[in-house]
């Protein structure tokens, strides 16, 4: 189990690396987090929802994604609430002390759960959730240490060394744990590390002669690994500067601007990674009405998913952003909305039964003649389908309460295998909106949406796929730097392997 010393450690990264490190080494091997907090998620194949991060891992394991691998899913909805759900199914939404009262019976699932993958599969990768050393939190703890417990698994703690102090983060750790934590503590990672690792010795000597617990490895910090990231701040602060992978300093020339709207409560940020990886995209994110301004007149607009659409919309025109955005679309700059971003974009969002949050209705933008309903029953399938204008396939997920409908004239930019719509647009087709995630990860949809963009900037078209889209090449790579960075032959040793 690898643990961290904090959030955004490392934690499913490492998962996801030492999960394909076992498979290549020709063991059956799944991931799993009891509990993830979280607003980016995925669908499985059976229509049930989990994090984001453990489908990643699921590819690690080339595995399809599994409800077992995350059995609880909190989706924060506001500062002190969360929609929960529970096997892929959300039971309410729950304030903290409710979900706290609830714990035991979303934990007796998740060792359920656990217990019935485990039975499949030679090893077992699980991960925490931030520290095992929140000692306000310890006593309700299902995702940290009980978890081990139940699973008999051996812990690594993680620490990231590029945040600072970390060596008082791993002792500070140790001291905080109960002795029966401490003895399922195999020993520690140091990750994100920059530099000579030689310069570590006399700290890593000092730290175990303290705690008596050994560094499996130091990984050094890796940029650009082409893998989505699970917490939006790390994902927001990657794009800031991000071309295709360049500095800002040697962009070049005839480049398609995009900017990624942020919103307060955003959601599945990762249905652009696919635009951001190709060499002639400079996707920069705007979270202020001065930030959008600042991108002049882009290229393309996305407005990206949202937990509470109607709070949102509230933000976007309390900030001037939603000012801005019309003005932008109303001089000609091509719109899309993906699921809440699509529900933004139209006339108004109504949520009669407070699926989402205390307020019952909402002006939308009013750049399409939609309107969306809230509604208890929670759309989640797998989709697949056509781009009308160029007949190129399509596919993806999606996960939302609304039902979004017309009244007025649209068109229909996308349908689904049986011929139902599954984008909106306006009459002419710059601004749009679909429920469906990763709408751009298809290759060859990506690259003529992107030609077709160029020609109505004036710019040359590609013509053809220069950036394949697959995350199986960057876990090969992570595996190998993970690999060449651990005492691989100690943790099987730790394994009885």
């Amino acid at each position: 189990m690898i643990q961290g010393t904090c959030s955004n450690a490392g934690k499913s990264i490492l998962t996801a690396a030492l999960c394909r490190i076992l498979l290549q080494d020709g063991l059956s091997v799944a991931p799993f987090k009891s509990q993830n907090m979280a607003l980016n998620s995925f669908v499985t194949p059976d229509g049930l929802e989990i994090g984001r991060a453990q489908a990643v891992q699921a590819a690690a394991c080339r595995l399809e994604p599994d409800v077992r691998m995350n059995p609880v899913l909190l989706k924060p909805s506001s500062d002190t609430g969360s929609q929960v759900i529970v096997m892929g199914r959300p039971v309410g939404n729950m304030r903290v002390r409710e979900y706290m009262a609830y714990k035991p019976q979303a934990f007796a699932r998740a060792c359920a759960a656990y217990d019935s993958l485990a039975d499949e599969h030679d090893v077992m990768v699980l991960e925490g959730a931030g520290s095992p050393a929140e000692i306000n939190l310890k006593q309700h703890d299902i995702v940290n240490m009980a978890m081990a417990r139940h699973a008999q698994a051996r812990v690594l703690i993680a620490g990231d060394i590029d945040r600072g102090g970390v060596f008082a983060a791993l002792v500070g750790t140790w001291e905080l744990l109960d002795p029966w934590e401490r003895d399922l503590v195999a020993g520690f990672v140091l990750n994100m590390f920059r530099g000579d690792a030689l310069l570590l010795e006399s700290a890593l000597t000092y730290v175990t002669e303290r705690t008596g617990c050994p560094f499996y490895g130091v990984v050094p910090y890796v940029s650009g690994l082409g893998l989505p990231e699970e917490d939006s701040v790390s994902f927001k602060e990657a794009l800031r500067g991000s071309c295709g992978g360049m500095p800002e300093s040697v962009w070049p020339q005839g480049m398609l601007e995009a900017v990624l709207v942020d919103l307060p409560h955003i959601s599945n940020f990762t249905d652009v990674d696919a635009l951001r990886a190709e060499p002639d995209v400079r996707l920069r994110v705007a979270g202020t009405a001065e930030a959008l301004d600042a991108c002049g007149m882009p290229h393309l607009l996305i407005v990206p998913g949202s937990k509470n659409t109607l709070a949102d919309l509230a933000a976007l025109e309390n900030s001037g952003m939603g000012a801005r955005i019309r003005a932008l679309a109303g001089a000609g700059c091509p719109v899309v909305g993906i699921c809440g971003g699509f529900q933004m974009l139209g006339t108004s969002v109504t949520d009669p039964h407070g699926v989402e949050s205390g307020a019952r209705s909402r002006e939308g933008l009013g750049l399409l003649p939609v309107e969306t309903v809230m509604g208890r029953h929670k759309t989640l399938a797998r989709t697949a389908g056509l781009h009308c204008d160029t007949g190129c396939r399509v596919s993806g997920y999606e996960i939302h309460h609304g039902s979004t409908t017309a009244n007025g004239p649209v068109r229909t930019v996308l349908r689904d295998d049986s011929g139902a719509p599954l984008g909106l647009g306006d009459t002419d087709g710059a601004v749009w909106g679909t429920y469906l995630h990763g709408i751009f990860d298809e290759d060859d949809f990506r690259r003529a949406f992107l030609d077709a963009l160029r020609r109505r900037a004036g710019l040359e078209p590609v013509g053809r796929v220069v950036a394949p889209y697959s995350i199986d090449g960057a876990l090969d790579r992570l595996a190998a730097v993970v690999r060449n960075s651990m005492d691989m032959t100690a943790l099987y040793r730790v394994l009885g392997l």
